[in-house]
C-alpha cells in the first residue's frame, strides 16, 4: 500500500551536517567555550548521521565532541566504527566494547586533557529532558582525571538548534506525517464492534508500515464508553461496544523522524457529551494553529487552547501542557504550557495537542502536527474531520 508521493532521500549530504556544526560553534564561541561532549542518541544522530537501533542496548557509551572549529570528532566502541565511517566525519576513535573498566574513558582523558591544562570550558546537557547516557561513576573518573576542567550546560544551546528544523528535516516529517494520516484514514475501514483493542492497535501498525513507515514505535489509545479515562495505556482485550469511544494516538518513524498525533471515532453511536468535547477540542485545536506565528510563544499558544477549553473544562485538567516539539524524538522541545515562554520560530514543527476533562472522570485529546512558516502555521497532517466520526 505505498503512497503515491515520492519519498525524500534517506539520510542528509555532508552540508546539512557542516552547516548544523557551523551554527553550533557560531553559539559557542559566544559562550567561550572549546566544544561540547554528547552523548545521546538524537544529539550524536544530529551531527553526525549516526542512525542505528543499536541504541537500545545500554552495554555501551557512545559520545561525540564538537570542538570549537573543525568536524565533531566520535569516541565509539569498535562494532560502530564501520556505519560511522559512511558519514561526514573523519576523526573516530574507537575501543573495544564493552570494558566496564574503561568504557572509553582513557580515549577522552587524551582528547580534553589538552582542554583541561589549558583551563578550557566546555558544554554538557545538563537540562531538562538530558540524561547522562553513562555510568556515573565513569563520568566521575572523567572528571577527576581532567582538574581544571569547566564544565557548562549547554541544553539551551542544542534544544535552541534541534528545535527549528532544516527543509530537509521537514521533508522527512511531512513524509511521515503523511503516512500516518493515511493509515488513520483506513481505521474507519477495518475496525468493527466487537474487534478487540489489541487487535485495532495491530492493525493501525501493518497499515503504517504498509504504506511505508519505517515502524510504528508508539501506537497507544483506549476505548469505552462515551469516553476513555487515560492516553497512554497499552492494549487489552476489551471488545470494542457500541457507545465507545475509540482513540489512538500514534508515532510512526521514518528516517528517524516522527510523527505524533492522534484521532478520536465513536463506534455506532456518540454521546451528546462526546460531541461536545469533539467540537471544543477541534474548535482548540484551530485556535493553537492560528497562534503558532513568528514571535509568539509557546505560553500564547497555550492560552489560546485553554481559552476553547474552559467552554466545557474550566478545571485547565493536569495534563501539564498542550503540545510540543517533534522531530528526531517523539516529543522533543519546547513545551506549550503555561511555564513555558519559548519564542516560535520558523520553520519549527510543533504538535498542537489540547485535552479536556467531562463527565465521571472521562477525557478527550486531540492532535496535529504543524511546521511554524513566516506567515503562520501549515498542517503536516491531514486536519480531522470537524465532527466525531462514527463507525458503524
Amino acid at each position: 500500500m505505498p503512497l503515491n508521493a515520492t519519498a525524500p532521500e534517506r539520510g542528509f549530504n555532508d552540508a546539512e551536517f557542516s552547516a548544523r556544526t557551523a551554527k553550533a560553534q557560531a553559539a559557542m564561541e559566544v559562550l567561550g567555550l572549546a566544544g561540547m561532549l554528547l552523548m545521546t542518541e538524537q544529539d550524536v544522530r544530529y551531527f553526525t548521521g549516526f542512525h542505528t537501533l543499536f541504541w537500545q542496548s545500554p552495554t555501551r557509551p557512545w559520545f561525540v565532541f564538537v570542538p570549537a572549529s573543525g568536524k565533531p570528532v566520535a569516541v565509539i566502541p569498535e562494532i560502530g566504527a564501520e556505519l560511522m565511517r559512511r558519514g561526514w566525519i573523519d576523526d573516530i576513535r574507537t575501543w573495544s566494547a564493552p570494558t566496564p573498566q574503561d568504557d572509553g574513558i582513557s580515549l577522552l582523558l587524551d582528547l580534553l586533557g589538552p582542554l583541561a591544562k589549558e583551563s578550557a570550558k566546555i558544554g554538557v546537557m545538563k537540562g531538562h529532558e538530558t540524561k547522562l547516557q553513562m555510568p556515573l561513576g565513569d563520568w566521575e573518573r572523567l572528571m577527576a582525571g581532567l582538574p581544571g576542567l569547566e564544565i557548562t550546560d549547554v541544553t539551551g544551546l542544542v534544544q535552541g538548534l534541534r528545535m527549528v528544523k532544516s527543509p530537509a528535516e521537514i521533508g522527512k516529517l511531512g513524509h511521515i506525517c503523511a503516512i500516518g494520516s493515511a493509515a488513520f484514514g483506513k481505521v474507519p475501514e477495518v475496525i468493527h464492534e466487537g474487534m478487540p483493542l489489541e487487535e485495532v492497535f495491530r492493525q493501525f501498525r501493518l497499515t503504517a508500515i504498509g504504506y511505508g513507515a519505517d515502524d510504528a514505535p508508539y501506537v497507544v489509545g483506549a476505548a469505552d464508553q462515551g469516553g476513555y479515562a487515560d492516553v497512554i495505556s497499552p492494549p487489552s482485550r476489551r471488545p470494542l461496544q457500541r457507545g465507545d469511544v475509540l482513540m489512538l494516538d500514534a508515532g510512526c518513524t521514518w528516517d528517524g523522524y516522527f510523527c505524533d498525533f492522534d484521532r478520536n471515532w465513536a463506534i455506532g453511536h456518540a454521546s451528546d457529551d462526546a460531541r461536545r468535547a469533539y467540537d471544543v477540542l477541534w474548535r482548540a485545536t484551530q485556535a493553537g494553529i492560528e497562534a503558532a506565528k513568528p514571535g509568539n510563544t509557546c505560553l500564547d499558544l497555550f492560552i489560546a487552547m485553554s481559552t476553547v477549553i474552559a467552554e466545557m473544562d474550566s478545571s485547565g485538567g493536569d495534563i501539564g501542557r498542550l503540545g510540543h516539539g517533534l522531530g528526531m524524538q517523539l516529543t522533543e522541545q519546547p513545551s506549550h504550557a503555561a511555564f513555558d515562554e519559548t519564542e516560535l520560530k520558523e520553520n519549527m514543527v510543533l504538535t498542537i495537542e489540547p485535552s479536556l476533562s467531562y463527565g465521571d472522570g472521562l477525557m478527550m485529546v486531540h492532535e496535529e502536527n504543524i511546521v511554524v512558516g513566516g506567515d503562520g502555521a501549515s498542517l503536516l497532517t491531514s486536519r480531522a474531520a470537524t465532527d466525531l466520526p462514527v463507525v458503524t
